[in-house]
């Protein structure tokens, strides 16, 4: 890795020391080549006006030592010409035998009047001259300057170029290799401590200035790493915490993941199962429990909380099984060990039933004992009288009491078994008003069946209703003799029967002085009273609504009331339509 990095930035170097190495050379050769190119014909241009002054004013010497001093002073060819091209004079060739100038390029320009100048090769010597001519009386002068030292002096500048671009490229190539070697390390620096954090390692510091971008680089991968490690750390703790929570759990706990693979359990699961928690394996080689099982799937499938009751999770044990989805689309199952709860339920339905068929003989006798006595005695002993009255009313009272309680010991117990049929709810209705009709006329209320749906007609389309009639009798009695008792001011109770979405509803309203909202949601448990004085005085035991309760479970529908005060009550409960 760190080799990779080095050459890779040496690399670089390199490609842009040579790029600007080539630039440099090419534009600094051009440049001083057209500079030295410009001073030579700056010049030769002078020295060639000179030269045509002096051919114009000497006249003490002949156009051929004119010539020849003129060409050995500037270093250069010099011919005369007349107007017509003819050579007159020249520094180094006889004119006799030279050729016509006029075509030439530089005579032609000079001929018409300017400074002519060009560049050529000689076809005889073969290398480049610079000719520039100047007009005179009758005719022109001519320098030919050789540019063989100017390509001489070219390759001498270009040779010097190229060493000291050749030691300025070893300089910079040092320089480069040891910035390649410090950023190198820097970065592999930086690319061990991300090694670290990745494999866990969180304290794990690149611990460098923010000078430039890789150091702003690691000081970000610094604060990162600083974040992350209080993040995780606050993690660790948070589950350390709930670790210990779940630990001390009395019910069972277990994780499990999507695929259905034990994450984590506490400390009563792994007592719980023979074999123990194994963790990172099927949940089904933990907990065998086919109800167990099909909670857990159903709630990772569906993304809802279930529950069910596992009995073989492990033998002669009853559990409560909650299982509920996470957020990653795991499910956590928690296990309630109902046993002992079922236990103690059971033992304590038993003694209330067998103390209540025990107090059955016993009452009985006192009552019809009582009843003898009463009849036995004369009228006028009045407070012998009101005694045995007295006794008679709490005998018969106390066998009301132990009656309801058989009754709900029995129902509750799945002792009562309730042989359900097709009923039309219009007869479940006439049942009850006949049973109570002339009841509630000797206490002056008005008993009637009203359709509650748009006021008649209605009832006998209703479907059949899945009911015991004996239960739901009972369930009858129980509520209209509740209206009656508690309603009896409103003067009416109205029966009735309506569709819902779970089945039919029936209700009984009463029209009384209503029940208090914080008495609603404990109705229905055992003895509890609204009004505990005007209870005892009725007769009443506490017992009625909770075995409607139970009658309407049992049945697998459900029973609520609702009430404001000074506006009467209902009550109703749901069957399931058959």
């Amino acid at each position: 890795m760190k080799n990779r990095i080095f050459f890779k930035l040496l690399a670089v170097f390199l490609i842009v020391i040579a790029a600007t190495a080539g630039i440099f050379d090419l534009v600094m050769g051009r440049a001083w080549e057209r500079s030295l190119r410009g001073e030579i014909e700056r010049n030769l241009t002078q020295k060639t006006l000179m030269f045509a002054h002096r051919v114009e004013i000497d006249h003490s010497h002949s156009l051929m030592e004119i010539a020849a001093q003129e060409g050995q002073a500037a270093g250069a060819q010099a011919t005369i010409i007349d107007v017509s091209g003819k050579v007159l004079a020249d520094s180094e060739s006889n004119p006799a035998q030279m050729e016509n100038h006029a075509r030439r390029q530089e005579f032609v320009e000079a001929l018409s009047g300017k400074t002519g100048e060009s560049e050529r090769r000689s076809a005889t010597l073969g290398i480049p001259f610079l000719y520039v001519a100047a007009p005179i009386t009758g005719g022109a002068v001519r320098f030919a300057y050789p540019l063989s030292d100017l390509e001489t002096v070219e390759a001498q500048v270009r040779r010097e170029l190229l060493w000291g671009t050749a030691l300025a490229t070893f300089i910079a190539l040092v320089i480069a290799a040891a910035a390649s070697v410090w950023t190198s390390r820097r970065l592999q620096r930086i690319v061990d401590v991300a090694a670290r954090i990745e494999k866990g390692d969180l304290r794990a510091r690149v611990n460098e200035r923010p000078m430039d971008e890789i150091g702003r680089v690691a000081s970000a991968i610094d604060q990162t790493a600083r974040q992350v490690e209080q993040s995780f750390a606050a993690v660790r703790s948070s589950q350390r915490q709930l670790e210990t929570l779940l630990n001390s759990m009395q019910d069972a706990v277990i994780a499990v993941s999507p695929d259905g693979v034990v994450r984590w359990a506490n400390h009563k699961m792994d007592r719980l199962v023979p074999q123990g928690t194994r963790l990172n394996a099927p949940v089904v080689e933990t907990v065998r429990d086919p109800d167990f099982l099909a909670t857990v799937n159903a709630a990772t499938t569906s993304k809802e909380v279930k529950t069910a009751r596992a009995t073989s999770v492990v033998p002669g044990r009853a559990f409560d099984v909650t299982a509920a989805p996470l957020p990653d689309g795991g499910v956590v199952a928690v296990l309630r060990d109902l046993t002992e709860t079922e236990r103690v339920e059971k033992t304590r339905r038993d003694f209330i039933a067998n103390v209540s068929h025990e107090l059955r003989t016993p009452l009985t006798s006192i009552q019809g004992y009582t009843e003898t006595l009463l009849d036995t005695i004369p009228e006028d002993s009045a407070p012998t009288r009101e005694f045995l009255e007295i006794i008679r009313k709490n005998t018969m009272r106390m066998s009301r009491l132990t009656e309801d309680l058989l009754t709900l010991a029995r129902v509750e117990s799945g002792e009562t078994r309730f042989e359900t049929e097709p009923v039309p709810p219009l007869e479940l209705l006439h049942d009850a008003e006949e049973s109570f009709r002339e009841i509630a006329r000797g206490q002056g209320v008005d008993l009637q069946i009203l359709d509650s749906q748009n006021g008649s007609g209605r009832l006998e389309s209703l479907p059949l209703v899945l009911a015991d009639r004996e239960a739901i009798h009972q369930v009858f009695s129980n509520l209209i003799d509740n209206a009656m008792k508690y309603g009896r001011g409103g003067g009416r109770v109205e029966l009735g029967a309506r569709a819902a979405q779970r089945g039919i509803e029936f209700y009984v309203r009463d029209f009384g002085a209503g029940i208090s909202s914080e008495h609603l949601p404990r109705l229905f448990e055992r003895f509890y009273r609204v009004d505990k004085a005007r209870s005892r005085e009725s007769g009443g035991t506490g017992l009625g609504l909770a075995i409607a309760k139970h009658i309407m479970r049992a049945h697998g529908g459900s029973i609520r009331a609702e009430s404001e005060l000074n506006h009467g009550s209902m009550f109703v409960f749901t069957l399931p339509t058959a």
